[in-house]
């Protein structure tokens, strides 16, 4: 595994970039509360490694993430940078090999895990994420198909 890192001037341009609310995100979250489901959005859910799922359901242990297309290397959409381009093929890479190492943490310990790509249709990842919520709900209630608020 290639390590990646950033010098101070890349780290500081870097952070004034928002990591939450993206549009993408935002209508997944209104889908699904729309849907009836509450969640918590940006909240950290292992001491093992610092992910912050961009949606949460706890009690259910769901972990949701909307990824982008660029910062997430999204095979369908790839276009790297032309200035810079190796330093960001491996920065893209050192992502997606982060992303493959936190959900292997995540799914070992109990978490289902839920990802989507930023131009997959809100409603078909809000029927992902019901999925896995009717899934708990039948173990937990014993009845397949009763869901349960």
């Amino acid at each position: 595994m290639e390590q990646w890192e950033a010098d101070d001037a890349r780290r500081r341009h870097m952070a004034r970039f928002g990591r939450r609310d993206t549009a993408p995100e935002l209508a997944v979250r209104r889908e699904l509360h729309r849907r009836g489901r509450r969640f918590f959005v940006d909240r950290q859910v292992s001491r093992r490694c610092r992910v912050r799922p961009d949606l949460v359901f706890p009690r259910a242990r769901v972990a949701v993430f909307v990824d982008g297309c660029f910062w997430h290397l999204c095979e369908e959409h790839v276009q790297l940078p032309k200035a810079n381009a190796e330093l960001w093929r491996r920065k893209l890479l050192a992502n997606r090999e982060r992303d493959a190492r936190n959900q292997a943490i995540l799914t070992a310990e109990g978490w289902r895990v839920v990802r989507s790509w930023e131009h997959d249709d809100p409603a078909t990842v809000a029927d992902q994420v019901e999925h896995e919520l009717d899934r708990w709900s039948a173990i937990v209630t014993g009845h397949p198909g009763r869901r349960r608020s």
